[in-house]
C-alpha cells in the first residue's frame, strides 16, 4: 500500500508547486519580469530592507530593464511617477532609456521628469554611471535644456532646494540659454554669478529683499514672507514672532510636513500658536481640500518629536479620522492579518540613515486594520507571527492606538499561513481576507508542491468559493506566497492608493494583474 501521508487525495483544483526561494529560502511563488518591474515601479525605493541591500535592488531592476521591452519600461516609469508618486524608481529608469531608447525617452520625458526633485534625480543617476554611461549625451542634455527654459519661477525655486546634484549644478552642467531677461538673471543669481536684481521675477525679488531686512534685524513681526520654498527660510536669522507668521500663513500641507521645524524655532512657545496650528490640522475643510489620506496623516503622526506639544499631535489624530472618510469600504465578513513578526519592525521605505521614516512595516499593517475596522466594526483582525496572537482591538480606538497595540507584540518568525489555518480551524465563512506582511514566510515552509499559505486558501475556498485574498507585500521582492489567480491579488508596496485597489479588486472592478494591466493601458502618445 502507498505512503498515505504522501499521496493523500487532496480537494479542489490542483494546486501549482512553488517555482522559486524567498529570501529566507522557503518555497514562495515567482513573479513574472513584468509583474516584478510594474511592483518596483510603483513600490521600489532603492534602499536597504530587512531582506534587500539598495545594490541588489538596483541590480535587479537594471536586469529588469534589459530584459524587457522599452516600451513597457516607459509606461512603468510613468505609471510610477504619476499614478504612485515615486521618485528615484522612475527617474532610473528614465535614465535606463537614455541609453536603450533615447527617442522613447524623449517623448516620454516630461510625463516622468516633471519636478526639480525628479530633474535632479535623473541627471544624477545618468552622471553616475550605473546605467552604463556617465555624460548625459547630445539629447538627454537637450531634455534637460527644455525643461529649465519651460520652467516657472515657482518650479525653478522649489528645484533650487536640495542636493548631489544641485540646480546650480545642473544649470553650469547643461549650459541652458534663456532668451527671457528674468530667467537669464535667475540663472546667474543661481549660481552665484553677477545678475541684475531688477531683472529677477517677483518672488525671488521679493526674496532678496527679506534677506537683507533679515540680515539688518529689521524686519517686522508682521512682515509676510516671501513664497518660497520653506528650507530656503531656515538659515536666516529669524525670529519665533517670523516663524509663526511663516506658520499661519502656510498651507495645510506644508504645516502638516513642517512641525518639528516649527518647534525647533519656538513657535509653539508663543501664546495661542499650539491652538492655532492645531485649528488648522483638524480643520474639515482643509483637511478636504488637501486631499489628506491616512498614510500621510500616519507619517506625520510619527516623525512629529516630542517638542511638538500634545494638542498638536492631537489634532493630528483627528485629522486622520476626517482622512479615513476618503477610505472604500469593505463591506461582508472581512478578516485582516497583520504581520507582527520581527522583520515588521524595519522602516517601511528601507534604511535610508538619518532620513529613515519613522513609519514602519507594522505601523501600516495598523494602518489597514485600524482604516478597515472602522469602516466595518464587525471586521476581524488577526494578528501574527509564528502563530495567531489573540488581540482585541476597539472599532472606536485611534490608528495611533491600534498601531501601538500591534506593535507591543511584534516578534518571532513569519508565518503567512497561520491566521488562514485558524479560520480554516474554526470553519469560518469570510468573504474577504486581506494579509499585510513582508511576504517573507519561512515558519510554514514545505518540502514539496505548493506554498502552505496557498494550501490554506483552497480549503478555506471549498466553503467559501467567493472569497477573494489581498496580499499586501509591503516591501515587495521577486516571489509571493500565493500565486495571481482571478480570487488573489498581489499588491506590492503601499500607498494609500491601495485602499482603492483592494475595493475595486473585491467589487470584481479590477483583475488580478492589475499591476500589469494597468500599466500595459497606458498611452505613450505625448500628452
Amino acid at each position: 500500500m502507498v505512503n498515505m501521508q504522501l499521496f493523500q487525495t487532496l480537494k479542489g483544483a490542483l494546486l501549482p508547486a512553488a517555482t522559486a526561494r524567498n529570501a529566507e529560502q522557503a518555497p514562495a511563488y515567482a513573479l513574472t519580469p513584468r509583474h516584478q518591474l510594474a511592483q518596483l515601479a510603483a513600490t521600489g525605493c532603492l534602499t536597504r530592507t530587512y531582506y534587500a541591500n539598495a545594490d541588489a535592488q538596483l541590480e535587479q531592476v537594471l536586469a529588469l530593464t534589459e530584459q524587457l521591452d522599452p516600451a513597457f519600461v516607459a509606461k512603468a516609469a510613468i505609471y510610477g511617477r504619476q499614478s504612485r508618486h515615486m521618485k528615484d524608481m522612475p527617474a532610473l529608469l528614465a535614465a535606463s532609456l537614455a541609453v536603450r531608447d533615447v527617442a522613447l525617452l524623449a517623448q516620454v520625458f516630461p510625463r516622468i521628469i516633471d519636478s526639480g526633485k525628479m530633474l535632479r534625480n535623473f541627471v544624477q543617476i545618468l552622471r553616475s554611471g550605473a546605467v552604463g554611461r556617465k555624460s548625459l549625451g547630445s539629447r538627454p542634455k537637450k531634455l534637460v535644456q527644455q525643461w529649465l527654459l519651460a520652467a516657472s519661477e515657482k518650479q525653478l525655486l522649489n528645484a533650487a532646494v536640495g542636493n548631489a546634484p544641485s540646480l546650480a549644478d545642473v544649470v553650469k552642467m547643461v549650459h541652458p540659454k534663456p532668451t527671457e531677461a528674468w530667467r537669464e538673471a535667475w540663472f546667474a543669481w543661481l549660481i552665484g554669478r553677477a545678475f541684475d536684481e531688477t531683472a529677477l521675477p517677483p518672488i525671488t525679488q521679493a526674496f532678496e529683499r527679506f534677506k537683507r531686512l533679515a540680515a539688518q534685524g529689521t524686519i517686522d513681526a508682521n512682515a509676510e514672507a516671501p513664497a518660497v520654498p520653506f528650507q530656503m527660510l531656515t538659515a536666516l536669522p529669524l525670529t519665533s514672532d517670523h516663524w509663526a507668521q511663516i506658520a499661519r500663513q502656510g498651507s495645510w500641507q506644508m504645516i502638516r510636513q513642517k512641525l518639528n521645524t516649527l518647534a525647533r524655532h519656538g513657535v509653539f512657545e508663543l501664546p495661542g500658536m499650539s491652538e492655532a496650528v492645531a485649528a488648522k490640522l483638524r480643520d474639515a475643510q482643509a483637511v478636504s481640500q488637501a486631499r489628506a489620506m491616512p498614510y500621510q496623516l500616519l507619517s506625520a503622526f510619527k516623525a512629529a518629536a516630542d517638542t511638538v506639544p500634545a494638542e498638536v499631535r492631537d489634532a493630528l489624530q483627528d485629522a486622520m479620522e476626517l482622512a479615513l472618510t476618503q477610505v472604500p469600504a469593505i463591506a461582508g465578513r472581512v478578516v485582516v492579518c497583520p504581520d507582527v513578526s520581527g522583520s515588521m519592525s524595519s522602516p517601511v521605505t528601507g534604511h535610508r540613515g538619518t532620513a529613515s521614516s519613522s513609519v514602519r512595516c507594522i505601523d501600516v499593517a495598523a494602518l489597514v486594520a485600524a482604516a478597515v475596522l472602522r469602516k466595518n466594526p464587525q471586521a476581524r483582525v488577526l494578528p501574527f507571527e509564528q502563530e495567531v496572537v489573540t488581540l482585541q482591538l476597539n472599532s472606536r480606538d485611534s490608528v495611533m492606538t491600534h498601531a501601538q497595540a500591534l506593535a507591543a507584540i511584534g516578534g518571532g518568525g513569519t508565518n503567512c499561513s497561520a491566521p488562514l489555518a485558524l479560520l480554516n480551524k474554526e470553519k469560518a465563512l469570510v468573504d474577504v481576507v486581506i494579509l499585510v506582511s513582508d511576504n517573507e514566510s519561512w515558519v510554514d515552509a514545505v518540502r514539496r508542491g505548493a506554498t502552505q499559505t496557498l494550501r490554506e486558501w483552497e480549503l478555506l475556498k471549498q466553503r467559501n468559493p467567493q472569497a477573494r485574498l489581498v496580499c499586501i507585500d509591503i516591501q515587495p521582492t521577486v516571489t509571493t506566497q500565493v500565486a495571481e489567480r482571478a480570487d488573489i491579488l498581489n499588491v506590492g508596496g503601499f500607498s494609500d492608493a491601495v485602499f482603492t485597489m483592494m475595493a475595486e479588486f473585491i467589487k470584481g472592478s479590477m483583475n488580478a494583474d492589475h499591476w500589469v494591466g494597468d500599466i500595459e493601458k497606458l498611452s505613450l502618445a505625448a500628452q
